[in-house]
């Protein structure tokens, strides 16, 4: 597991993260690219935790991403199954396991600021967070998407489902975006990756 483990993470998190596995009992699966999630737990029928997490992620937001699930399971288990699941008692479990973590180490020097700002109120996803999405980005290897900000004002784009938008004007943090096929208008977050069509 181990070695397995430093085919995705950061080599300096992979024994903390492998000590959290095992004190936990997790049985991770690390899966193809699923669009709408970077990771899930599950409590099986049998009692087992499982954690799953895309393989495509890079290694700064596989480790985020682990943490975060690895974080339901401890909530869970500590507060009982009723809690919210990004609730308050979440935030407080993935800033503890998580702390441990941010230091230069195991994050890039221009990640770390933008970590201690993203887990003084860790959100549902990282992905919401702009600033450190972005920055994460950077980490990703090179792919033909844009991000909804760079589409221009009136510009169509397509979504990975083949619906095709056409971007409209900023609201505060959000754009607001015209489905072409019904005339529905959606917000979308600014670092959403998106096809431009030209």
């Amino acid at each position: 597991m181990v070695e397995r483990l430093s085919n995705y993470l950061p080599e300096a998190a992979v024994t903390p993260v492998f000590e959290l596995i095992k004190l936990n009992h997790v049985h991770l699966k690390i899966v193809n690219e699923r669009v709408t999630r970077h990771g899930d737990y599950r409590l099986m029928p049998d009692g087992a935790h499982q954690i799953t997490v895309n393989a495509n992620l890079n290694k700064y937001r596989f480790l985020i991403t682990l943490i975060h699930e690895i974080a339901h399971l401890a909530a869970f288990e500590k507060f009982g199954k009723l809690i919210k699941p990004h609730g308050k008692e979440w935030k407080t479990t993935f800033q503890r396991l998580m702390l441990p973590m941010i230091r230069p180490e195991i994050f890039p020097s221009e990640l770390l600021p933008l970590l201690a700002i993203h887990f003084k109120n860790p959100k549902a996803s990282s992905d919401t967070d702009a600033r450190l999405s972005l920055a994460l980005k950077q980490f990703d290897p090179q792919n033909d998407k844009n991000y909804i900000f760079e589409i221009p004002y009136g510009g169509t784009f397509r979504l990975y489902n083949g619906k095709v938008f056409r971007r409209g004007n900023k609201r505060v943090k959000r754009f607001e975006c015209l489905e072409v096929a019904t005339g529905r208008i959606y917000l979308f977050n600014p670092n959403a990756e998106v096809e431009f069509v030209k």
